[in-house]
């Protein structure tokens, strides 16, 4: 690759990073359950939600003054966040301000990280919950990459490259159960087949998203992995979600970055491995 292209790649990537983190496309208000703030919400959607009616007096959706700004509160017991919460999913999806809905639960944290509940993930980005993402790099033994072509059905970004695997950590997961668990369901892969596994580093996101109409707002830190794919060993999608793999050199790697080809995600993750 010549120097041109390797600064045309670092120049992409300058711009993805502050792509990775810019404020709401609307105003938002913070969102509290249980007494401890979860996420936010832009403003006017939650509006027309009555949880009070809903769901036979058990909680409450209030719009109240805290601390000089305008809070939205799900008040409701500590033991009752995850039914509340799932109840104001559905209330949005009834409404069509919804993401895609996956019947996956993800956990719902404090600002100290400690889990509050569950919702379905198809609400977290309406209602601006921060979540967790794991991504995979495989490395060929000669140095090439192992990249995935994302299913073009996929509702994200569908028919970009990816890296080896990207997924969510669910609710029911930890890093490592999600790390498995992704490896084996995006490329038909096993870690302990997998050679020098090791944790690369973290990619952090806050930016506007596209769900629920564009009232969504994305927090996410990846965690990011590297690993050796042995001589013999080839990755095969088992879940329907991946078009094809494809192996590929840095340089080539470093081309579909400078040409926007590969998700905000794994350019990010790929530029931190390749080290731009």
């Amino acid at each position: 690759m010549t120097l041109a292209a390797k600064a045309s790649a670092a120049e992409w990537l300058a711009t993805a990073r502050a792509a990775a983190h810019q404020p709401p496309a609307q105003a938002r208000q913070p969102l509290w359950v249980a007494g401890q703030a979860v996420g936010s919400v832009a403003t006017g959607i939650l509006s027309q939600i009555d949880l009070w009616r809903l769901s036979d007096k058990r909680y409450q959706l209030l719009n109240q003054e805290h601390s000089g700004e305008w809070t939205w509160h799900l008040d409701v017991a500590p033991d009752a966040v995850t039914p509340a919460l799932n109840l104001l999913a559905q209330a949005l999806r009834a409404q069509g301000q919804c993401g895609p809905w996956r019947d996956e639960q993800l956990a719902v944290c404090n600002a100290h990280g400690e889990r509050l509940g569950t919702i379905e993930r198809g609400a977290v980005r309406v209602l601006g919950i921060a979540t967790r993402a794991v991504h995979l790099v495989g490395l060929a033994p000669d140095g090439r990459i192992w990249v995935q072509q994302r299913s073009h059905t996929k509702p994200n970004n569908p028919g970009m490259w990816d890296t080896l695997m990207g997924g969510m950590v669910s609710a029911a997961d930890t890093l490592q159960q999600a790390l498995e668990r992704e490896t084996w369901e995006e490329a038909g892969l096993r870690l302990p087949e997998l050679l020098g596994s090791e944790h690369g580093g973290q990619v952090d996101f806050s930016r506007p998203s596209r769900e629920g109409g564009g009232v969504g707002y994305m927090v996410e830190r990846i965690d990011w992995f590297r690993c050796t794919v042995p001589e013999g060993l080839e990755p095969c999608n088992q879940d329907g979600e991946v078009e094809r793999f494809e192996l590929w050199s840095p340089a080539q790697v470093r081309e579909c970055i400078a040409a926007g080809g590969f998700t905000l995600e794994a350019a990010l993750v790929l530029g931190a491995c390749c080290g731009l």
